[in-house]
């Protein structure tokens, strides 16, 4: 039995990017409520299973969403953003009207970082201990 690995294996790469993003609702609106908290779940778990991401984590508080994804090195951040955000805010503005009445759902903006298996520190340790090996 083959034990599952976070890493990600390509043809010429392997691979473990992950991205915590954070971002809000326009003017930090607390929308994020109820039956659009649930349906904003479901849309974020279809989408990224359908464009092959991985969601680690997931939380919608009212007024704003953190995200912990998983995805390939030929993906930016933008590119992760501007397709959550461009779907989510499509589907939900056409299936709770109340959402309309804002000029758009999301802000612009966005928080993102990187995160992986080991710490910054032990990174730059272990490249610093490569020129001691030879």
């Amino acid at each position: 039995m083959e034990v599952p690995t976070p890493y990600l294996h390509k043809n010429t790469s392997v691979s473990l990017l992950r991205y915590h993003f954070v971002w809000c609702p326009k003017r930090r609106r607390k929308v994020l409520i109820g039956n659009v908290a649930l349906r904003l779940k479901e849309l974020l778990e279809e989408q990224t299973a359908e464009l092959g991401w991985e969601i680690v984590a997931l939380e919608i508080m009212p007024d704003h969403v953190h995200l912990f994804l998983g995805t390939d090195p030929d993906v930016s951040p933008t590119q992760v953003m501007h397709a959550l955000k461009g779907y989510t805010s499509r589907v939900l503005r056409q299936e709770f009207p109340k959402l309309q009445t804002m000029p758009s759902l999301w802000t612009r903006s966005y928080w993102v970082s990187t995160a992986g298996n080991v710490s910054a520190d032990v990174i730059q340790r272990y490249i610093a201990e490569q020129k001691t090996r030879d």
